[in-house]
Order: structure tokens, then C-alpha cells, then sequence
């Protein structure tokens, strides 16, 4: 019992600090919602306000935006305390590490992730989604978006040691982010047809979970092996 409570409290200070930080410099907050912002906003002043033509593209529109405002808050996860040297506290300590991992992970997606899932029914309207399109939407992002903050925390990890490691960051991420953008996209899609999209929600949420239980791990030696 005392060492779970005293795992928790690691977990929960991680997870409290990061976003105490993050509260502190509220560009990490407004920065990624706003790039999602601008983006959903400049695709119907690019491709013409056709209502039917907006309703089509909106699930690819809405995911490409959000899978870019992900990203830039990535650089982030880790930099700050390799920086500061306590990362290399956190690998000598001896909690589990795949632990401070998975807090660290979870308050990214809280910052970036979240504030764009409570806020797409609001861009869903400039883009004329209906009620349907717009739950599947909310669904896929709200199951998707901690996937990409696991994923995109493994080459934040492997990058965290160089200076100017946000391209190479950007080219280990992004090919792995594409089968959760494709069955995203799908499930949105075959929603439009009135047709069942469960399929592709199970296929992210198992993701999801092997993500939640793998990630951390990898996540972890990455740090190792990038700190060493």
C-alpha cells in the first residue's frame, strides 16, 4: 500500500508540475489551439464557403490540424528538465521511470490534446459538420490525440539530447502518425455513409492501449540511451 500511494504521489507531482509550468507560460496552451484555429479557418477561405464541399473535406482538415498542433508542443516534453538536469534524476531515481514517462506524457496531451477535442464542435461549425459527422469527429479525437502525444514522445525522447532536433523529430513522427490519421479519417468518412464505424474506433482504441503499455518503455530507454 505505501508504495503505490508513494508511486501516485510520483505520478501526481510529474503530472501537476508540468501543467503548473505549462499555466505559467500559456503559449504552450494557446499556441497549439490557435495554430488549430487558423488552419481550420484558411481552408474555407482557400477552397470557396460551398457548404457540401467544406463537409467533405472537414474530418481530413480538422485531423491534419490536429495532427500538427501535436507537434509543436513535442519538443517540449522532455526539454525543459534535460535542460535543468533533473531529467537525469528522474532516470537515476528509483521509481520507475516508464511511470514519470507516462505523467509527462499524459499532461502533454492534457495541454495540447484536450483543449482542441473540447473545442471541435465550435470549428466543427465552420467547417458545416452535421450532428453525426461531428460526434465520429469527436469520437476519433478523443482517441486518437493521446496516441499521437504517445507517439509523438518517442522521437520527442530520442531527439532530446540535440540541439536542433525538431525536423529530425518531425521525420521519425509523422510516418507513424499516418495509420491513425488514415483509420481517423476512415471512421469519419464511413460515418458521412450512415454506416457503422465501430471497426475503426476498436482498431484506434487498441492502439491506444498497446500505446499506453509500450510507449512509456520505449519512451524510457530512448531517454537512456539519449542522456547517456
Amino acid at each position: 500500500m505505501n508504495a503505490s500511494h508513494s508511486y501516485w504521489q510520483l505520478f501526481y507531482a510529474v503530472y501537476s508540475k508540468d501543467l503548473t509550468l505549462a499555466f505559467r507560460q500559456r503559449a504552450e496552451i494557446v499556441n497549439p489551439l490557435l495554430f488549430f484555429l487558423i488552419v481550420i479557418t484558411l481552408f474555407p477561405l482557400a477552397i470557396g464557403p460551398e457548404p457540401a464541399l467544406l463537409a467533405r473535406m472537414a474530418p481530413g482538415i480538422i485531423w491534419v490540424a490536429a495532427l500538427l498542433s501535436t507537434m509543436l508542443g513535442l519538443d517540449k516534453v522532455f526539454r525543459d528538465d534535460f535542460n535543468d538536469g533533473s531529467l537525469e534524476q528522474l532516470i537515476a531515481s528509483a521509481y520507475p521511470l516508464p511511470l514519470t514517462v507516462l505523467a509527462k506524457v499524459l499532461a502533454h496531451w492534457t495541454i495540447t490534446g484536450l483543449p482542441m477535442v473540447l473545442m471541435a464542435p465550435v470549428f466543427a461549425l465552420l467547417m458545416n459538420l452535421d450532428t453525426q459527422l461531428l460526434t465520429a469527429t469527436l469520437l476519433t479525437l478523443l482517441i486518437g490525440t493521446p496516441l499521437l502525444s504517445f507517439i509523438g514522445a518517442i522521437g520527442a525522447a530520442l531527439t532530446v539530447g540535440l540541439q536542433k532536433g525538431g525536423i529530425l523529430m518531425s521525420l521519425l513522427v509523422l510516418p507513424l502518425y499516418i495509420p491513425v490519421l488514415i483509420f481517423a479519417t476512415s471512421a469519419i468518412d464511413t460515418s458521412s455513409m450512415s454506416l457503422a464505424y465501430g471497426g475503426q474506433l476498436a482498431i484506434l482504441g487498441a492502439m491506444l492501449a498497446v500505446a499506453a503499455v509500450m510507449a512509456p518503455l520505449a519512451i524510457s530507454s530512448a531517454l537512456k540511451v539519449s542522456v547517456s
